[in-house]
């Protein structure tokens, strides 16, 4: 079994933010399986999908972005499932809007879900995708703009972007993620 978390703010009043790319692409995985997030357990909502003989559970934590580290943990613990077999998707401030990447580790570079995460697995190896959402441009406040919505500009990029997401799961799925990510990090 393996555990595809995109991290984001449940509510009306966060869907489509720039800290809201994570769920976005978990919406898209759950399209394209025609399995809806109907599960709402372990601080989360979520699937189980397919594909192959491979099993995965989608979710979304319900905890607030802060708090994302509580419902990974729980479900990870719930299921039995190894920290390998984890892969957390965010925004990245630090990529440009729209580009991917994916790492097998690292810190928290300052976004408070994942150091939830960290805080929560007791490590920070564990596979990541990161969706670049840019930085604002000053006078802007970095909470302001990442709760706030992309721009004309940015939405098809970004469109994109969770799309090129979805298929670096789907290929996880199938092949290790190191393979995975070579391939996908070269692509971007």
């Amino acid at each position: 079994m393996k555990l595809v978390v995109g991290l984001g703010n449940p509510g009306a009043k966060y869907a489509g933010t720039r800290h809201n790319i994570g769920f976005d692409v978990i919406e898209e995985l759950a399209e394209r399986f025609h399995s809806p997030l109907t599960e709402a357990k372990h601080k989360g909502v979520y699937t189980i999908v397919r594909k192959g003989t491979e099993k995965a559970i989608l979710l979304k934590p319900l905890t607030y972005m802060n708090l994302s580290g509580e419902s990974i943990g729980e479900v990870m613990r719930y299921y039995d499932i190894a920290t390998d077999d984890v892969v957390v998707i965010y925004d990245d401030l630090d990529l440009p809007a729209g580009r991917i990447r994916l790492r097998q580790k690292g810190s928290a570079g300052g976004h408070n879900g994942i150091k939830s995460t960290i805080s929560h697995l007791g490590t920070p190896n564990f596979n990541r995708i990161r969706i670049g959402i840019d930085r604002p441009v000053p006078p802007m406040k970095v909470v302001d703009y990442v709760l706030g919505r992309f721009t004309e500009d940015e939405q098809q990029k970004m469109k994109q972007a969770v799309a090129k997401s979805a298929d670096a799961v789907e290929a996880w799925l199938e092949k290790p993620f190191l393979e995975v990510m070579n391939e996908y990090n070269i692509q971007t």
